[in-house]
């Protein structure tokens, strides 16, 4: 790493020095960067990586709340808002008992240069709390929403910062969010949270854009290789919203997904994921895999174990959670013959797993490109909200290919420019760094 560079990450870590996640984020984006930034005199005097890393504003706050049977619960809130230089601060809200500042800033981080790279003029912001939704009544979901919110409601707006939903905040969940902001502001401020009912200002084909827009980038990167997902095996993890459309979306363009998984282990189905017995499972009844694979024939659940290690599929699309893909997984996946991997959740892959695959020739998709199909489309959510109107959902969802397939070319077309012809991760963080940092510029030292 070059010297100037490598200052600015020692810096970096003596601030942050109890956030691996968020540092793990910081020291691949500077990798990759560097054919830029080094002999940029304009970008060094203006201290662009400096400022970059450091949010514009980190909140964090209590949460204090009662369960159905009076008892009063302690959680942590955080809203970390990283960047507004292209736009209100725009990016989700997680509640996962793994939440802490290092995970939310981490994810915020990301979150500019994927929100840049869609072109959709927002900003990066996080949010979250280490509420578990999981096993508690709709009540209790509703109390915490209220009593998260009432502190949420001072930082947030349709032009300062607009939440969406992440891991563990669905439709309930945003429901119960809105309600409250708007009994907080005492106007209907549609445009301040996306991820809404259809019926009072959500958008049609917003539940199925991240899965979607994975796939369609998919497309992409084996259109660049004369291939297509037709009669393709798929791995994939996860069985939320991200995975549960993308196997809905691959299994209509004639590929197989024959994997699911959830933290309690993983399930092996060789007939195809029955997706609509996984959104009854998942979406109805909150249940685990493991109920899925009790309800098909030849499905098989293994406890505690991941999905990286079933054969006879050529693509992984890892949709659960943060480092769940290492280097003994890709290991794995070369001896079952998968050839390409790209990033449903938000990354997935260590870097030892990352270094891996590019040596071995797997076509790597990274996160902030591959899934920033659910960013690009409550960008457009925001659109419809503040022009009064309600699209289709064929427009949405064309609107949405349109965005992945320009980020895709962006991602490529970036790569070459700066030496790394057909490496994503270089190409898409340069890309997305580029255009953050030139609106820097242009704005001042603020």
């Amino acid at each position: 790493m070059d010297a100037k560079l490598d200052e600015i990450y020692q810096e970096s870590l003596r601030r942050n020095p109890t956030q691996p996640e968020f540092q793990q984020a910081v020291l691949e984006v500077i990798e990759s960067v560097e054919p830029l930034l080094v002999g940029n005199k304009e970008y060094a005097d203006a201290a662009i990586l400096a400022r970059m890393i450091e949010p514009e504003r980190q909140i964090m706050f209590r949460v204090a709340w009662q369960d159905d049977h009076n008892h009063v619960h302690v959680n942590r809130g955080y809203r970390v808002q990283f960047s507004s230089v292209l736009g209100p601060y725009k990016g989700g809200l997680r509640f996962h008992p793994s939440v802490t500042l290092s995970v939310i800033k981490f994810l915020g981080f990301e979150q500019i240069f994927k929100n840049a790279l869609t072109n959709q003029g927002i900003g990066g912001g996080k949010g979250g709390s280490d509420f578990d939704p999981h096993g508690k009544s709709d009540n209790e979901v509703m109390r915490f929403c209220q009593a998260f919110m009432n502190e949420l409601s001072r930082h947030i707006g349709n032009d300062v910062d607009v939440p969406a939903g992440d891991i563990g905040v669905g439709a309930r969940e945003i429901g119960y969010l809105f309600g409250q902001y708007k009994r907080l502001a005492n106007r209907n401020e549609a445009g301040v949270l996306t991820g809404k009912g259809i019926n009072w200002g959500g958008s049609l084909g917003r539940t199925e854009a991240t899965g979607y827009g994975l796939v369609k980038f998919v497309d992409e990167m084996l259109a660049a290789r004369g291939d297509t997902l037709e009669g393709k095996n798929l791995l994939v993890s996860g069985s939320g919203n991200v995975a549960i459309y993308t196997i809905e979306r691959a299994q209509a363009e004639g590929a197989k997904v024959v994997s699911i998984s959830d933290s309690s282990g993983s399930v092996y189905d060789p007939d195809g994921i029955d997706v609509e017995l996984l959104k009854q499972i998942k979406e109805v009844e909150r249940g685990r895999v493991s109920s899925y694979a009790s309800r098909r024939k030849h499905a098989e659940f293994k406890v505690g174990e991941k999905v990286w290690g079933i054969p006879d599929a050529t693509i992984a699309l890892p949709c659960a959670t943060q480092n769940e893909v290492n280097s003994s997984d890709v290991k794995a996946m070369l001896n079952n013959g998968v050839t390409l991997l790209a990033e449903g959740a938000n990354m997935p892959s260590t870097p030892n797993a990352i270094n891996l695959m590019l040596e071995n020739g797997i076509a790597y998709g990274p996160a902030k490109a591959a899934n920033a199909g659910g960013v690009a489309t409550s960008a457009l959510e925001m659109q419809q909200n503040s022009a009064l109107q309600q699209w289709t959902r064929e427009k949405v969802l064309n609107r949405l290919d349109d965005v992945m397939v320009d980020i895709h070319q962006t991602c490529v077309d970036t790569a070459a420019e700066f030496g790394a012809e057909g490496n994503l991760m270089v190409g898409a963080n340069i890309a997305g760094f580029k255009k953050v940092a030139d609106a820097m510029i242009e704005q001042g030292v603020i």
